[in-house]
């Protein structure tokens, strides 16, 4: 049998984000990972991953620098074949929308790829979370093992239409604490300074959200999109909605400012 220390490893350096990179391991296998590494536990391993803002103090380090980050700000360990995270620090941890887990609360987490929040007062920290999921049952097999899977099927759009919408949704791709899709005179604006050859204007760059929310809205069912969806008055609701499944989705992340030139 092999021991504990066998079945927790370091994730590589240049793994890149889970959104897009699934490590091998076994179903059930919990990968995690903040700005300065991460690590893979099996999930038989026995073993609790602590994750704060002290690097010296945790196996994954979150929030560096910014004091309000407890030293160990929470944990996640395997609980009756799930694995749990519990918040143990001060400040509340948000899970993709607006679900917080606060301070000494505690959330089962699904399958497949859930980026986490720690919400502190001026920005947010991202905290990168994958689980391996169980293979599907075969036909005539029974339930089999297969967890609850969270799913994030990437929208398809085009070159132009992510440029546009990676614009849009900046300041929720840098992780500013109360996010809102930029005014079209500024998307205009800074894809003008990227490409003076295309003669961007407010005009052209809603017309483009707007066919990308319609189409949306029809082939992905996309809730929210369309103004007979919401409430009057409609402001900025619409392109939020948009904003928030495109990154719930992991249609944009945040390795995509690059488009930017940022």
């Amino acid at each position: 049998m092999a021991s504990p220390a066998s079945k927790v490893s370091l994730l590589p350096r240049d793994i890149g984000s889970l959104s897009r990179t699934v490590p091998p391991g076994l179903p059930g296998t919990l990968h995690v990972l903040g700005v300065n590494g991460g690590m893979s536990v099996a999930p038989d391993a026995d073993f609790t991953l602590v994750f704060g803002r002290n690097e010296p103090e945790v196996h994954v380090c979150v929030g560096a620098g910014d004091t309000r980050v407890s030293r160990r700000q929470g944990l996640i360990v395997r609980e009756s074949a799930r694995w749990v995270l519990h918040n143990t620090g001060g400040l509340p941890i948000r899970f993709p929308g607006s679900r917080l887990v606060l301070g000494g609360g505690r959330a089962r987490l699904s399958a497949g790829f859930t980026p986490l929040f720690v919400v502190s007062p001026r920005q947010e920290h991202l905290l990168e979370v994958r689980i391996t999921a169980s293979a599907p049952a075969r036909a005539g097999s029974g339930r089999g093992l297969r967890e609850e899977e969270t799913r994030h099927e990437a929208r398809v759009l085009s070159a132009e239409e992510k440029l546009v919408l990676v614009c849009l949704a900046q300041r929720y791709l840098r992780l500013e604490r109360y996010p809102q899709p930029l005014a079209w005179a500024q998307v205009a604006f800074e894809l003008g300074e990227l490409q003076p050859q295309r003669q961007w204007s407010p005009k052209r760059a809603a017309h483009i959200v707007a066919k990308v929310r319609k189409r949306l809205s029809k082939e992905y069912g996309v809730p929210g999109l369309l103004e007979e969806d919401v409430p009057q008055p409609v402001g900025n609701t619409l392109n939020h909605n948009l904003i928030t499944d495109l990154l719930i989705t992991t249609t944009i992340v945040r390795s995509d400012l690059r488009l930017l030139g940022g």
